[in-house]
């Protein structure tokens, strides 16, 4: 982030813009919403700046910029549309303290000016460091067919309410006071009227005065495999009401900064033949929390009941007295497999699927490999980069066809995925030449798409 977003306080203060043109009219326009004390340099300004100056929104002087005119300036903006004029300008300006901007120069400006959602006092800023000023443009163009027009008025009604609602306890309490009328009876009373939305208030403010603290609670969420846009909408909402969110090392950062600013974030991770929480104390950090009052998000990475050690958590909230909730996310499996083209069971080949850990943590995990020897099974083994050769050896062994496909997917769903397709035989060699470092899956039995439709074409060239 080159560029960090902060909402400046303009009112009375001095802002000064040097041009006349369709540039200063556009960064007028926005200007002209704010309270700041605007001045203008223009020798020829167009017409309506001249008519905003006649209505006394601004003040034009007529004349190109020169020193002293920027002192006092918080704000300045170099939008005669000339290099060199710009330059002269913002050099003026930066030297008296103002921070400038160069309309169409991001390079040589101090600070940009977002694409903005008017929802006064709600204001909504998209900026793309300047990369991208057409995709800001569509956000905003999104955003503002979503966010209604009457948002500004619960928000200013909301504003003037705010030493009434100060009689409720600070934290959960007054959150709950103020999105049970932001998200529900406030959009509700609306049409209304503001008399309207002033006596909700007043019956909300009873209502949460007269209730009793919620007690805490603990929600197991899955994060799934690591791409945001693959959150559920369930697990959406648990972040946005989470006080702590106790995740999982492979939980990504992108899922991370989805929750609530204000939650506590606490890294839980446990790392196989590594330095890790232990398990009771996990349990015993998510039963603190709770019992405290927090409304827990336990994160992990896919999906919560799939080798999560989910049971163990549970138990210590059944056993501590605190309720609980499960949120399903979709699996590393699925993410891999769909990540190849494949699917994990088809009709002639595997009529079932095997969701295997390659380790536990205390070492390699066994399991029932005659079972799995046999042609045509499929397994999607977690866990199982650093058990390569011990999961190749135990398959082989067994009977195991060195020439079965196996393919490993790192960072299944990220924009980092990285698929490896190898056999059997060459699997542990195939994966130290990959170099892997991140969360990977083993389907064993699956080739990619394109690497299996090729193989076939190969095969049947054989045989014609």
């Amino acid at each position: 982030m080159q560029h960090f977003p902060i909402f400046v306080a303009l009112s009375g203060r001095r802002v000064v813009l040097s041009g006349g043109g369709e540039a200063a009219l556009a960064k007028l326009r926005l200007l002209l919403k704010t309270q700041a004390d605007l001045t203008v340099f223009a020798p020829t300004p167009a017409p309506e700046i001249t008519t905003w100056a006649d209505a006394g929104r601004l003040t034009l002087i007529r004349r190109a910029m020169q020193t002293g005119d920027a002192a006092g300036a918080v704000l300045f903006y170099a939008a005669d549309e000339d290099a060199a004029e710009d330059a002269r300008t913002s050099q003026i300006a930066q030297a008296e303290g103002a921070l400038c901007n160069i309309v169409d120069n991001l390079a040589d400006s101090q600070f940009i000016t977002p694409a903005i959602v008017d929802r006064d006092p709600v204001t909504v800023a998209i900026g793309t460091e300047g990369a991208a000023p057409v995709l800001a443009r569509r956000i905003k163009a999104d955003l503002e067919e979503r966010l209604p027009t009457g948002l500004g008025t619960l928000a200013r009604i909301g504003k003037g309410f705010r030493a009434m609602a100060d009689a409720l306890p600070m934290g959960r309490k007054r959150r709950d006071f103020w999105s049970d009328f932001y998200f529900d009876a406030g959009p509700r009373a609306l049409p209304e009227g503001e008399a309207k939305l002033r006596e909700t208030l007043d019956i909300l403010l009873d209502r949460h005065l007269a209730t009793e603290d919620k007690q805490g609670h603990v929600a197991f969420v899955g994060a799934g495999p690591g791409d945001p846009e693959l959150l559920t909408l369930k697990a959406r909402k648990a972040l946005d009401t989470a006080d702590v969110v106790i995740h999982d090392r492979l939980v990504s950062a992108e899922i991370l900064e989805l929750a609530r600013r204000e939650a506590v974030l606490v890294d839980a991770g446990k790392e196989g033949f590594g330095p890790s929480m232990t398990q009771s104390d996990i349990n015993a950090l998510i039963v603190e929390h709770a019992r405290g009052g927090a409304q827990v998000v336990r994160l992990k990475s896919g999906d919560p009941t799939i080798f999560g050690r989910l049971d163990e958590e549970i138990d210590a909230c059944t056993d501590a007295g605190v309720t609980w909730h499960i949120v399903p996310g979709i699996t590393a499996a699925s993410a891999a497999v769909a990540g190849i083209g494949q699917s994990l069971t088809r009709r002639q080949r595997n009529a079932s699927v095997r969701f295997l850990t390659g380790h536990d943590m205390k070492g390699f995990a066994d399991h029932d490999w005659r079972a799995l020897a046999r042609s045509g099974e499929v397994a999607a083994i977690y866990m199982g980069k650093k058990a390569a050769r011990f999961i190749q050896g135990r398959l082989i062994m067994h009977g195991a066809d060195p020439a079965t496909p196996v393919t490993v997917i790192e960072n299944a769903s990220r924009p980092d995925q990285k698929v490896i397709a190898a056999t059997l035989a060459t699997l542990p060699a195939d994966l130290a030449k990959a170099d892997m470092t991140g969360p990977a899956l083993t389907l064993y039995g699956l080739a990619p798409r394109a690497a299996q439709s090729a193989l076939t074409s190969l095969n049947q060239q054989e045989f014609a």
